[in-house]
């Protein structure tokens, strides 16, 4: 059951933004995203370096989830903390998840020491952040629903009902749906699928 003290949303960027911060001929420029898991910010970086081969350094940091454990930063050779602790700080200070910022950095020749470089971090970040709205979304459970394809309709207007998300479906003679239930309506929404006959909804990863 969901008690009233846990979150039923939370706040992330709406889309993608990208920013640029320049500073004695080095470059920065942020790619901020919204994101849902570690896998699909992997290919967002693997992305960001086949774009930008030759830059020095693709540092980074994101934050997924609501309980404050699923984070990672990386400096991606930069002296220590001068990079990733920066650019999750700004994540932070915008109280939003589900969110990942990379820095992809071009050498400009002159070194910037350490508080410069937190400073360039920093500053590429925020204006990133700058340029696109945050929103609040809810935060959804992951059910897996198997049905009768007859059913279909009724288990759709459930779906509709509660605006639940469909990640993914297979519908042959027999359906099998993965979607995300808000949390604030879950009670409710888990109440009308059992109302169904031969309807199995199982939490899934």
């Amino acid at each position: 059951m969901t008690t009233l003290s846990e979150p039923t949303f939370y706040n992330t960027i709406e889309k993608p933004a990208v920013a640029e911060f320049k500073d004695k001929g080095s470059k920065f420029t942020a790619y901020a995203y919204p994101i849902e898991s570690a896998d699909e910010f992997k290919k967002l970086l693997q992305n960001l370096k086949k774009e930008h081969p030759k830059a020095a350094h693709h540092c980074f940091a994101y934050r997924i989830g609501t309980d404050g454990n699923n984070f990672r930063v990386s400096d991606d050779g930069e002296p220590a903390g001068t990079a990733g602790k920066p650019i999750l700080g700004q994540i932070d200070s915008k109280s939003i998840t589900n969110t990942a910022v990379i820095v992809v950095r071009y050498f400009g020749g002159t070194l910037l020491g350490v508080p410069g470089l937190i400073n360039a971090y920093k500053t590429a970040a925020t204006l990133a952040f700058q340029v696109v709205p945050i929103i609040q979304k809810q935060i959804e459970i992951k059910y897996s629903i198997h049905f009768d394809y007859t059913q279909m309709n009724e288990v759709m207007m459930v779906m509709k009902q509660y605006n639940c998300t469909i990640i993914s479906q297979e519908l042959q003679l027999f359906c099998s749906i993965k979607a995300g239930i808000a949390k604030s309506r879950l009670q409710e929404v888990l109440y009308k699928l059992k109302e169904l006959q031969q309807v199995e909804v199982k939490e899934s990863a």
